[in-house]
């Protein structure tokens, strides 16, 4: 695919076209590494490449999870506090048993029924506001499943380029010649695609 959406024709397509960009840029990022390049953490951040696509699945798993209920909410998740707590944790960490490939089918599959729901949701169906997160907003009673998807592309964009950060850092690797190499566009005097190490 291009490094950017093409042109579209109505909104549903905007919002498909362009949350796709988002989630492949995840592909992206990964594309070439081994496991444990994967789960290494060469930043300031102590976040991985494998902790960043963790944590856009359950992002959007969570947030998919709203859209496809409103203008109710999902079933309430009553499971102790510190289980719950760990689930989260865990989504910013790519352990030792878990590999890159299993990470971005599970990605992949997210991805999936995100765009999904951008093609049958009502985009002007109310989503209540959480009350379970001190980041919520205590003003507001509910967002449209619009602003939902917008506020997808956002999360992603922020974490995609995060992950752009820690991918450099590992070996160099930028989005554009990452994004060559994964879909073998032609070298150029612009641009060697990413080649991975044998």
């Amino acid at each position: 695919m291009p490094a950017m959406p093409g042109p579209v024709v109505d909104e549903r397509q905007a919002l498909r076209d362009f949350l796709f960009q988002q989630q492949y840029a995840f592909h992206a990022m990964a594309f070439g590494l081994t496991d444990e390049q994967a789960r290494s953490t060469p930043s300031v951040s102590a976040l991985s490449i494998g902790a960043l696509i963790k944590h856009a699945t359950g992002c959007q798993r969570g947030w998919m999870a709203r859209v496809a209920t409103a203008p109710d909410t999902p079933p309430a998740d009553d499971r102790p506090m510190q289980q719950r707590r760990e689930e989260f944790v865990d989504e910013f960490t790519m352990r030792p048993d878990e590999t890159l490939a299993s990470l971005l089918e599970s990605f992949a599959a997210q991805n999936a029924e995100t765009l999904g729901l951008v093609e049958t949701a009502d985009l002007d169906a109310a989503v209540p506001v959480p009350r379970d997160a001190p980041w919520f907003p205590k003003d507001v009673d509910a967002w449209s499943v619009r602003w939902v998807f917008f506020h997808m592309m956002e999360e992603l964009a922020r974490h995609a380029g995060q992950g752009d950060v820690i991918r450099e850092s590992i070996d160099g690797a930028t989005m554009y010649e990452l994004v060559a190499g994964l879909e073998g566009w032609p070298a150029t005097d612009w641009l060697t695609p990413f080649t991975p190490k044998k």
